[in-house]
C-alpha cells in the first residue's frame, strides 16, 4: 500500500468473519478491563486497558505503517512519549547529546527533570554540523536526541550521517518528526532508531486531541519502551486514539495544503520590508535547503520570521491577526501565531535563547489550510498595526 492508502486502511480493516460487525470505522473500546473464560487465557490477549486496548492497538499499527516501522506505541502526550523513552534508556550518570534548538518543553524535561532529579548529563549542541555532534559524544553517551526541522528556528541536521555515527558506537538516535509528519519525512529509512511525534499536532490535525507516538524497528528497544509504557501508564485513551485514527485519514491531503500555503506565505515575508529573516526550508535561500530536499519529500507547514522591530512590536503584531489565532501548539487545520520568547520557549533562559539565535522579535507561524490570500491579507493587516 502507498502512504495515502495506509493512512486510511491500516488498523481499520472491517472484520467480516462470522460474528464480526464489519465496522468500516474502528469502534471506540471504552472497557477498562476484559473478561476471560480461563485464568491463564486472556480473551483476544486483552487484560487491562493500560496494557492494551483494541482502539489504541489499531492506532499503533497505523503509526508503524506510516513510518515504515515494525512497532508503534501511543502515549498520552508527546512529552509522555519522551519521558518514557528517557526512563527506558537512561540511568543516573548517563549522557545525552541533543540539538541546541529544541522545543522548549523537551529542553525543560531534559534539564529540569532528568538532569536535576536523575543526574543525567546533557550536551546541547549545534547539530547542523555532524562533526560537532561527534565531538560531544563521550563514553557515557547513551542517546542522541534530534529535531529536524527544529522548533522554532527550522534548523536541520543530517539524519543519515548522525544515525550512522550513533550506530557505529551503539548509541540510539531518536528523531522528533513532529514538524514534518510521517508524510514528508521518514527518519527510520535514513537510519534513525526511534521516531517520535506529538500527535497533538499534524498527525491528529484538528487541535482536539493530546497525544504522542513512538515508532521503531529494533525489537529490544521496543520491548524496553513498551515495558515502561505499561509500567508508568502514560497511555493514550480510547477516545483520543479514535480521534487520531480519524485525523490520519486526511494527513496526506492536509500536509500538501499546509506546505502550499506555507511556501506562499514564506515568499511573501521574504520580500517584506519589515522582516529581517525568514526561516523556512522550502525557500531556496535557506542555508540547508539542499539537505531538506535530500532527506524529505517536502518542507511542511511551519515557519518563523524575525520582525524588524522590538518585542513590543512583536506583541502588537501577533495580537492583531484574525485568522492566525494567537495560541501555542501547531499542526492543526487552522493557522496559529505566537512569540516563542514569551510563549513556547519562555522556559528557556534568555542567554540560551540568544546563543541559539532565538531573538525576542521572532514570530512562529503554523500555517493552516485556509485560503492563502485570506492568510496573506491577515498578516498584511498586522504589519499595518506596527
Amino acid at each position: 500500500m502507498k502512504f495515502e492508502t495506509k493512512a486510511i486502511h491500516v488498523g481499520e480493516e472491517p472484520n467480516l468473519q462470522p460474528g464480526g460487525s464489519g465496522d468500516v470505522a474502528h469502534p471506540i473500546h471504552l472497557a477498562t478491563t476484559f473478561a476471560r473464560e480461563k485464568v491463564d487465557h486472556p480473551t483476544g490477549g486483552y487484560e487491562y486497558i493500560r496494557s492494551g486496548n483494541p482502539t489504541r492497538n489499531a492506532l499503533e499499527a497505523r503509526f508503524a505503517a506510516l513510518e515504515n516501522g515494525r512497532y508503534g506505541l501511543a502515549f498520552s502526550s508527546g512529552l509522555a512519549a519522551e519521558t518514557t523513552i528517557f526512563l527506558s534508556l537512561l540511568q543516573a550518570g548517563d549522557h545525552v547529546v541533543a540539538f541546541d534548538d529544541l522545543y522548549g518543553g523537551s529542553r525543560r524535561l531534559l534539564e529540569k527533570v532528568f538532569r536535576k532529579n536523575f543526574s543525567v548529563d546533557v550536551s546541547f549542541v549545534d547539530a547542523r554540523d555532524p562533526a560537532i555532534v561527534e565531538k560531544a559524544i563521550t563514553g557515557k553517551t547513551r542517546l542522541i536526541w534530534l529535531e529536524t526541522p527544529t522548533n522554532p528556528l527550522l534548523k536541520l541536521c543530517d539524519i543519515k550521517t548522525i544515525s550512522a555515527m550513533g550506530r557505529q558506537r551503539g548509541i540510539p538516535v531518536a528523531v522528533d518528526n513532529t514538524f514534518m509528519s510521517s508524510y514528508f519525512q521518514q527518519p527510520l529509512a535514513l537510519g534513525a532508531d526511534i521516531v517520535l511525534h506529538s500527535t497533538t499536532k499534524y498527525m491528529n490535525g484538528h487541535s482536539d486531541s493530546l497525544g504522542g507516538a513512538v515508532v521503531l524497528n529494533d525489537e529490544s528497544l521496543y520491548e524496553k519502551i513498551k515495558f515502561t509504557q505499561n509500567s508508568a501508564g502514560a497511555v493514550l485513551a480510547p477516545f483520543d486514539s479514535f480521534l487520531v485514527l480519524r485525523g490520519l485519514k486526511t494527513l496526506a491531503v492536509r500536509m500538501k495544503q499546509h506546505q502550499e500555503n506555507a511556501l506562499y506565505i514564506a515568499q511573501y515575508l521574504e520580500k517584506h520590508s519589515r522582516v529581517r529573516k525568514v526561516n523556512y526550508p522550502g525557500l531556496s535561500g535557506h542555508p540547508q535547503h539542499d539537505l531538506a530536499r535530500s532527506q524529505a519529500s517536502g518542507f511542511g507547514g511551519m515557519l518563523s520570521f524575525e520582525l524588524d522591530g522590538d518585542i513590543k512590536q512583536a506583541k502588537i503584531f501577533v495580537e492583531s491577526t484574525r485568522f492566525f489565532a494567537l495560541a501555542e501548539s501547531l499542526g492543526g487545520v487552522e493557522s496559529l501565531i505566537e512569540v516563542p520568547s514569551l510563549m513556547t520557549h519562555a522556559s528557556v533562559p534568555p542567554e540560551d535563547r540568544r546563543k541559539i539565535g532565538l531573538s525576542d522579535s521572532l514570530i512562529r507561524l503554523s500555517v493552516g489550510i485556509e485560503n492563502r490570500q485570506d492568510l496573506l491579507e491577515d498578516l498584511e493587516n498586522a504589519f499595518g498595526k506596527i
